[in-house]
């Protein structure tokens, strides 16, 4: 896939443009749920929590938060990043916490035309905190989700979250086009209802929760979709 239209200088500037600090990594988490949590839905802290102090810059590239989290919850956690510097980090991390048991990490980019290094049918969960809302085409959001559908078992939950176009930002700065505007620097897709449902066709939408986060305050919505089981 082709790179965005945001002019990043570094890791932690291109997770900036996303969310001005939030975690955004250009890939994810991927979660084997342990019998005791199947089933149950996923909250992940970002979506469900909002003003809470230093949630905007968490230590580390990558940056691992939502990993972390999920590993103390008993999921086995495979984190993806572009960022081979932020997965390093989060290797450490994780080791300090006795969680590098429970997770692994493989350098990806949602943007570059390769699958995501997983077998198909194989895990429980998606989880993807701003990541579908950085300057991503429509064709590379259809991309990313028929991959994320891919290495889902039936039944796997894909859970998202979006800047979305009652934010603040949105329609301002300069258009690049197919909802993406671009202030600072940084490129944001910005999600109206009509393309959640479209990139929902041929699953289960679940729920679409709307939330804010941060100074300005940007506006989201967390997205849980299921597979047919």
């Amino acid at each position: 896939m082709g790179r965005g239209t945001g002019k990043a200088r570094n890791d932690d500037e291109r997770r900036a443009g996303a969310g001005g600090g939030a975690t955004a990594p250009l890939a994810g988490d991927v979660l084997r749920a342990p019998r005791h949590v199947r089933g149950r839905a996923l909250r992940p802290g970002p979506a469900r929590r909002r003003g809470v102090p230093g949630r905007r810059r968490p230590a580390g590239a990558g940056h691992g938060r939502d990993a972390l989290a999920f590993a103390r919850a008993g999921f086995s956690v495979h984190a993806t990043d572009f960022s081979a510097t932020g997965l390093a980090q989060l290797r450490r991390a994780a080791q300090e916490q006795g969680l590098d048991g429970r997770i692994t990490t493989d350098v990806h980019d949602v943007r570059d035309p390769l699958p995501l290094p997983l077998p198909d049918d194989s895990v429980d969960a998606v989880f993807a905190h701003m990541l579908l809302c950085m300057a991503l085409s429509t064709q590379q959001l259809r991309d990313v989700l028929a991959e994320v559908r891919r290495v889902l078992r039936p039944g796997g939950a894909f859970v998202y979250t979006v800047r979305h176009t009652g934010d603040a930002h949105y329609g301002t700065g300069v258009a690049h086009g197919d909802g993406v505007y671009e202030h600072g620097g940084f490129a944001v897709h910005f999600f109206d209802r009509a393309l959640v449902d479209e990139l929902v066709v041929g699953w289960r939408l679940t729920d679409v929760h709307g939330f804010e986060e941060g100074d300005l305050p940007r506006r989201l919505w967390r997205v849980t979709q299921t597979l047919p089981g």
